[in-house]
């Protein structure tokens, strides 16, 4: 026969405390979790962002799934971000001091993403690493001739045409433009950019570096 009188057991002491003890509110998670400095996938979370953004940068006029993707998690993170940031400094500033480079890295993050987007350094890399094949493709096209590609890489780009209509090249990248055609187009003479260029159609030019051109069909 046991010693412990019925009701005495440490077991059942233990699950009574737990059964009557205060259960933390949804107020009280949500500040426990924004003092707590951004964590091990938060960060790595905003760098694939980052990434994906950059990457969307490279191609020309854009890549829809992509921007979409890239567009919608860094909106999410960023709010995330500005309210777990404005929680901790209502709550838990010491954390932010004493975790600070944690703290930073996803503004620093975002800032490098945006300032390499807007300098188009993913473009003008990726058309660097990617115009000696370019144009050695150029030279196995003949004058006013359209080749289909279906999609084969030439350097870092992926082709679906090449044409040449004897003074400007124009390679179509597969899956290029929000939401029309694009692609790069290669001139050793200036092209009117943000016109409609007579004999071109409907294509719009940017200008990138050098010879070459982002174009969209309109």
């Amino acid at each position: 026969m046991s010693a412990s009188a019925p009701g005495t057991h440490p077991d059942g002491s233990v699950a009574k405390l737990i059964e009557i003890s205060e259960k933390p509110t949804p107020g009280r998670r949500l500040i426990d979790w924004a003092s707590r400095p951004p964590g091990r996938l938060y960060i790595p979370a905003c760098a694939l962002v980052g990434l994906v953004l950059l990457f969307e940068d490279s191609v020309p006029a854009g890549h829809l799934p992509s921007f979409v993707i890239g567009l919608g998690g860094g909106l999410l993170l960023a709010g995330m971000g500005a309210l777990r940031l404005g929680i901790a400094l209502a709550v838990a500033r010491p954390m932010i001091r004493r975790y600070w480079l944690r703290w930073i890295s996803a503004p620093l993050i975002a800032t490098v993403a945006l300032g390499l987007a807007v300098a188009d350094v993913p473009l003008r890399t990726r058309i660097d690493l990617s115009s000696e094949s370019l144009l050695e493709l150029r030279e196995e096209t003949g004058a006013a001739t359209t080749i289909p590609l279906n999609g084969e890489w030439t350097g870092l780009y992926p082709l679906t045409s090449v044409s040449d209509d004897g003074e400007t090249v124009h390679y179509t990248v597969e899956g290029a433009g929000l939401f029309q055609p694009s692609g790069l187009a290669y001139s050793t003479e200036e092209i009117p950019t943000g016109v409609f260029v007579p004999g071109q159609g409907s294509r719009v030019y940017e200008h990138v570096s050098g010879d070459w051109y982002v174009w969209v069909d309109h």
